[in-house]
């Protein structure tokens, strides 16, 4: 690609990036496995290895089509503020420029949802959480990740970034369906009380890990509406993948974008998506051969980066209107 087609590409991603806990014991959540003395025995050298490991990702995400690391990455399975501090402030990331958006949420694991943002391509205006309220058989609340939405300014143009973290199948995924529905329709609301409240034309960008597919009733029928536009659908027909489950690929990460990105109006134009998953970051060999070399398989520590690839898209950049 020229130098000048890079330099009009803008980048936005998101990654899993599988229990990025601290050492140290929170006793509010259930963090116990993630301490020195805890079953993962999980170290500050295990934990330096990790945010190494993750901060020489983030900026080759779109480095073949872009100048820029990415203007916006979402993250998941992040444990706190001081996590990002320490990713950010890595000497693989501080020449990048990020900043990061973050907030406690209830899950009982203590794992949150978080935006990283590159100050110079990227201006946020305002930023807020939305709990989602879901129960459990009995009746009790059932603590999840809240879900994370940012307004900013992205090349001349207003956007809303709304990070997800979906319930899990781990009960079974069609006992568990109802809960990412829910989680659907939660984004809806949200969406509507912006478009209602604001004065002009918003664009919006959907990213998480739904831990569901494409495909899956969740996110075609009630997340994807007329209004947006799913690239990730196609690759997963592909049987394109970001995550494996008994050696069955899945595609839970996606980034999911407004139709109006390619309207007239737009000073960005949605160019293509893509899943990160270079040989490296592959397990070489045994049964789980080709899965993404991982942290943790069960109890064994193997040092990997995250039991999910990264996604991204990349834009277009068109003039600035006047």
């Amino acid at each position: 690609m020229s130098r000048n087609k890079r330099k009009n590409t803008l980048t936005v991603a998101f990654y899993n990036v599988e229990n990025l806990f601290d050492t140290i014991d929170n006793p509010l959540t259930m963090d116990n496995d993630f301490t020195p003395k805890g079953k993962k025995k999980w170290n500050k050298n295990r934990y330096r290895h990790k945010i190494k490991k993750i901060s020489s990702i983030l900026p080759l995400l779109g480095a073949q089509e872009s100048k820029y690391a990415p203007a916006i990455i979402g993250l998941v399975e992040v444990e706190n503020a001081k996590v990002l501090k320490d990713l950010i402030r890595h000497k693989n990331l501080i020449n990048h420029n990020y900043s990061y958006i973050h907030y406690n949420s209830p899950d009982e694991r203590g794992i949150d949802v978080a935006m990283l943002y590159k100050n110079d391509l990227f201006t946020v205006l305002s930023s807020k959480t939305h709990p989602l309220h879901l129960s459990d058989t009995d009746g009790n609340h059932d603590y999840t990740r809240d879900l994370l939405v940012v307004k900013g300014v992205l090349n001349g143009d207003l956007v809303h970034v709304l990070v997800n973290h979906w319930p899990s199948r781990r009960d079974g995924e069609d006992k568990t369906q109802h809960k990412r529905i829910k989680a659907a329709k939660l984004v809806h609301e949200v969406i509507e009380e912006i478009k209602s409240e604001e004065k002009v034309e918003s664009k919006f960008i959907i990213m998480g890990d739904f831990n569901d597919d494409p495909s899956s009733e969740s996110v075609k029928k009630h997340l994807v509406t007329n209004e947006f536009y799913n690239p990730m659908y196609t690759m997963h027909k592909k049987n394109n993948g970001t995550s494996t489950f008994y050696n069955e690929w899945h595609l839970f990460d996606q980034i999911i974008i407004s139709n109006n990105f390619d309207n007239d109006e737009s000073s960005l134009i949605f160019s293509k998506a893509k899943i990160f998953k270079k040989p490296w970051m592959r397990i070489y060999k045994g049964k789980f051969k080709g899965s993404p070399f991982r942290t943790y398989i069960g109890p064994w520590y193997e040092g990997g980066f995250s039991d999910h690839f990264p996604v991204y898209l990349t834009f277009n950049k068109k003039s600035l209107r006047k």
